[in-house]
């Protein structure tokens, strides 16, 4: 009799364990699971833009471009900082962008164009234009 206690009494206790563990994976999935997809699809949409530069975590990307002559070139802030885009010759200079802002630039003459922001001059990136 005493045995068939114990034995109840250990399997409440373990099938208990097992449904608290269940229920905390549960809800671990449930609330990273759904974060995690819209950055996936983010960043799939932003590589897959052509001739486009995205400003994010203080970093141009890419941040080495080529390109035919002719060619608009699109860059996009997606911090929540202003950058700026700057062409180390002088060439062209944006405004600030804050956070999803635009900033658009024909190439029309070949060579390599050296590219900073002028807010972070740590940010750089190299644009060739064939």
């Amino acid at each position: 009799m005493l045995t068939n206690t114990m034995g109840r009494a250990l399997a409440i206790l373990f099938g208990s364990l097992a449904m608290l563990a269940v229920s905390a994976g549960l809800g671990f999935a449930q609330t990273t699971t759904p974060m995690q997809m819209p950055m996936k699809a983010q960043q799939q949409t932003v590589a897959s833009t052509p001739n486009a530069i995205v400003i994010k975590n203080f970093m141009f990307t890419p941040m080495e471009l080529t390109i035919k002559a002719g060619t608009t070139v699109t860059w996009k802030n997606l911090d929540g900082e202003p950058h700026t885009v700057v062409n180390d010759a002088g060439l062209f200079r944006s405004a600030a962008l804050d956070q999803d802002d635009t900033y658009q630039y024909r190439f029309d003459k070949p060579g390599v164009y050296k590219i900073f922001c002028g807010i972070h001059p740590n940010m750089k990136a190299t644009i060739t234009v064939q």
